[in-house]
């Protein structure tokens, strides 16, 4: 590391703001695929480094005109770390740094999905049911869970529509950012098995239907979701199923998209016996 400045911790401000003013700390350089990068560390920042499922924050700091696209966000140790493929010309100079907002947006929605889907998986298969991992990116989110079978179509229609009631509840989501261990067990919040926590950790409600200990980011209320749909179900091992889910602009498009074939197949049965084929046909040509 090349130091800049001495700093006791870095500041994550990213729960309450999407960008910050800051000071580069330290810096290093990295040879990846023959070529030259560079880690960032500033003494406070906006951006969430990957963990707990969620995907780290791109966007970019700003420093005398000079606009560095940050790539990814990772943690090391206690430290955030910012990727980029160059340095400012003065690393010494305060920086603004800055997320990427609707990618963010789109992120939070399909993580505080998450939180919605792992309850009413509880609700609907068992108490059983336990987070086995997870992904959440701004495109799409997956979830990974213990059950013993295939989930049913039913089953999973009946997960989906309870996910979208408390959407359009619109419940506010309460966080604890600081609440001891103990008292998050007492107060029923999930914990992973295995999972190694601090003694104090954050705590994230949805009204009385969802309580996760949780690091991420979220909506400010399950409304902001907009809609959830489901998008495929399948095991990943013994014992261990994974559902894959889209939310908000996704679900819609997604819709679209089912609307769309619905329509096209409809197209493709109108007509003689002879013309349907035909219809086939030149369908499969395009394909």
């Amino acid at each position: 590391w090349m130091i800049i400045k001495d700093a006791e911790e870095v500041e994550f401000v990213g729960y309450d703001h999407l960008n910050c003013t800051a000071e580069i700390i330290k810096y290093r350089t990295i040879v990846e695929k023959q070529k030259e990068k560079f880690q960032l560390v500033l003494n406070r920042t906006p951006f969430y480094a990957e963990s707990g499922g969620q995907v780290g924050d791109k966007g970019f700091i700003e420093n005398n005109g000079e606009i560095i696209s940050v790539i990814d966000t990772k943690k090391e140790n206690d430290l955030i770390i910012h990727f980029v493929n160059e340095l400012p010309t003065d690393a010494s100079t305060l920086v603004d740094a800055k997320i990427n907002a609707t990618r963010r947006v789109l992120t939070e929605n399909n993580h505080s999905a998450t939180h919605l889907l792992h309850a009413a998986l509880r609700q609907v298969l068992g108490t059983h049911v336990q987070q086995k991992g997870s992904l959440v990116k701004d495109e799409y989110l997956r979830f990974d869970f213990s059950h013993f079978e295939k989930v049913s179509t039913e089953q999973l229609k009946e997960v989906e529509q309870l996910v979208n009631a408390k959407i359009r509840e619109n419940i506010s989501l309460i966080e604890n950012r600081n609440i001891s261990v103990q008292d998050a067990k007492e107060a029923g919040a999930m914990m992973l098995f295995g999972e190694k926590y601090g003694s104090s950790v954050r705590v994230l409600r949805i009204g009385d239907f969802s309580m996760e200990l949780c690091g991420g980011t979220h909506v400010g209320r399950a409304g902001d979701i907009g809609l959830f749909k489901v998008i495929a179900e399948s095991g990943v091992a013994a014992g261990v199923r994974r559902i894959e889910a889209v939310t908000g602009e996704g679900a819609l498009r997604l819709v679209e998209a089912q609307e769309s074939a619905v329509r096209e197949v409809a197209g493709l049965l109108r007509g003689t016996r002879d013309e349907i084929a035909q219809k086939v046909r030149d369908a499969l040509d395009r394909i």
